[in-house]
């Protein structure tokens, strides 16, 4: 089974305000770019469109918009990194239903700087056991990634999981797919500028 990975490119124009020591800064408007890095995981014929359009479906409510206005940030501070992360949660469980991995996710407010989430990073930070100081080879750590990813997929009722063969054969592409390409090294880029906005 083949396993492809695709890059999306979204833009919307929102203004925002950041609240910074207790007080609301000034709202300022940008045009922002939202890039998704995703692997296709199923073997079923998915239409580019679908995912686009589920993808513009969701960003839609941010066009035109101060995001402020627009929970969960009526209560959380729309700094670039908090509106990443919960872009992130909402995507990925879109792209789940269809079949689809979130790699990463990367946003921008400016052309020069953009915010990165990697769903390996993730992972790593949430699995003790991946000791990313140890000798482990990184294959090996990829290889632990890619199916806790699959096995947490495989419990929402998906019979395309159902055959542990099949299961392994969707393990060992992905980690193929991973791996093959740079060693995760230069995949998932970093955030260029980690200061909040």
């Amino acid at each position: 089974m083949r396993h492809d990975q695709y890059r999306f490119r979204f833009y919307f124009n929102a203004s925002h305000a950041i609240y910074l020591s207790g007080d609301m800064g000034e709202i300022h408007p940008h045009t922002w770019e939202v890039i998704l890095n995703v692997l296709k995981i199923t073997g079923n014929f998915v239409l580019f469109n679908e995912i686009e359009k589920m993808c513009e479906g969701f960003l839609s409510q941010y066009q035109d918009v101060i995001i402020n206005e627009i929970p969960p940030f009526t209560t959380v501070n729309p700094t670039l990194e908090n509106i990443c992360g919960f872009f992130k949660e909402e995507i990925q469980k879109m792209l789940q239903e269809k079949g689809w991995l979130l790699l990463s996710i990367e946003l921008s407010e400016t052309p020069a700087r953009a915010y990165v989430i990697s769903t390996i990073d993730e992972l790593v930070t949430e699995k003790p056991t991946f000791d990313m100081e140890s000798e482990e080879r990184l294959q090996d750590i990829v290889e632990r990634l890619a199916d806790a990813k699959i096995t947490s997929m495989s419990k929402k009722a998906s019979p395309l999981y159902d055959d542990e063969i099949e299961r392994e054969k969707i393990l060992k592409e992905v980690e193929k797919k991973i791996t093959g390409r740079g060693r995760l090294l230069g995949m998932f880029s970093r955030p260029v500028n980690r200061k909040k906005h």
